[in-house]
């Protein structure tokens, strides 16, 4: 985690917060209880920030400084307003193509996936807050800075970022392999928003029963998955097949 994306110390963070930055997430000493701490916490809930519980021996990897117990990542772009940008989209006449990703917790991976979707033209990329690969120096790094390039929409629920979507005109596809569609078989020539799920999980559950389609992509090895961003550049390259 770069210096100057990191903030230590409880009363630095909370200020942080006060002060409107953009906290992607707080690490939290395992068993904390001061009264400082308390007030972190309370601070962190209504802003609605990101946290987890670890161990001291991660927050002292983090940083060597006197960290009290709190270390907090800081997102070296701004987030955009979901329902803001899809307007804009449709309003500036593009045919919309969005990429949702359901808590893919890698950086680098998320990294990879921003520079694909940066190449395949993605008007946006929604993530939900609690679960997803902050934005850090490995997400930039391995993004070759895509990740200023493009909008990233952070969202409470990914099932409200659906349902916003397809308010909106716009077809929700997930790539699963719980389906016997395949992705070459659909039509991608449309406004369109493609989930792509966790490294571990895939798509949540809850998340495949309101989508408009699932779609698969053809397996001919011993090997049953991908990593999770060469599956997603498959998917986005045919959508501009199809769209081309």
């Amino acid at each position: 985690m770069e210096k100057e994306h990191q903030i230590f110390g409880i009363r630095a963070i909370i200020e942080a917060i006060q002060a409107g930055a953009t906290v992607d997430k707080v690490y939290i000493q395992k068993e904390a209880s001061s009264e400082l701490m308390k007030d972190l916490m309370k601070v962190m809930k209504r802003g609605n920030i990101n946290f987890s519980y670890v161990p001291i021996e991660k927050l002292n990897r983090l940083t060597p400084n006197n960290h009290q117990g709190a270390v907090a990542t800081i997102s070296p772009i701004s987030f955009f307003d979901l329902e803001s940008l899809i307007e804009s989209v449709i309003e500036n006449g593009k045919k919309p193509l969005f990429l949702i990703l359901d808590q893919i917790s890698d950086a680098r991976n998320f990294g990879a996936i921003i520079r694909t979707a940066e190449c395949t033209g993605v008007n946006g990329i929604i993530v939900q807050k609690a679960g997803s690969a902050p934005v850090n120096g490995d997400t930039v790094k391995t993004s070759a800075g895509a990740v200023f390039n493009i909008p990233i929409c952070k969202v409470e629920h990914i099932k409200d970022a659906i349902f916003l979507l397809q308010a909106s005109g716009i077809k929700t596809i997930a790539a699963t392999e719980k389906t016997d569609k395949n992705i070459y078989d659909l039509s991608l020539n449309e406004p369109l928003a493609i989930i792509m799920g966790s490294e571990d999980r895939g798509v949540n559950p809850s998340v495949l029963k309101i989508v408009d389609e699932k779609a698969k992509l053809p397996m001919f090895g011993t090997i049953g998955s991908l990593n999770v961003s060469v599956a997603c550049g498959a998917f986005l390259y045919e959508a501009v097949r199809q769209r081309n």
